[in-house]
């Protein structure tokens, strides 16, 4: 088979995910993993600590320490859960939605202008292709766990 190692290599660098800082939205910078902290509570509506900590693969004492950077730049919210005080449930602020809203579009529009030098059968072919590579790497024994 052919050594496949420099095409994911190339597509990591073209898509950024090397940077320390992915976007700069209203003045605030935000690394990366705060990018997809932020994204996490959004698509997952008032998760605990520990869903989205498991659903991005970071051990809860490295995830603590990014939302409380979070909460004090003002986008993230940590409420007790009031049948469990041992339990964190997270939200964004209003500042915090704006912010993973604004990220989310410019994605989004970066994707489309990527998927538009591409035909449309092609496309197709692409993202189907993404999805059977994403369901085959939840499935390994060797990558990607926890992540769903």
């Amino acid at each position: 088979m052919e050594n496949i190692r420099p095409l994911f290599q190339l597509m990591t660098r073209r898509f950024g995910l090397l940077n320390k800082n992915c976007c700069t939205v209203g003045g605030v910078e935000l690394s990366i993993v705060h990018s997809h902290i932020l994204y996490e509570i959004d698509r997952q509506k008032a998760p605990s600590m520990q869903q989205v900590a498991e659903t991005l693969g970071i051990d809860i004492t490295t995830f603590s320490r990014q939302i409380q950077n979070l909460m004090k730049m003002g986008l993230v919210r940590k409420d007790p859960l009031p049948e469990d005080r041992r339990v964190y449930i997270l939200s964004l602020t209003t500042e915090g939605k704006f912010i993973a809203a604004t990220i989310d579009a410019e994605m989004n529009a970066y994707l489309h202008e990527v998927f538009s030098h591409i035909d449309e059968m092609e496309r197709e072919s692409v993202i189907r292709s993404i999805k059977l590579l994403n369901e085959a790497m939840s499935k390994s024994s060797v990558c990607c766990q926890p992540l769903r």
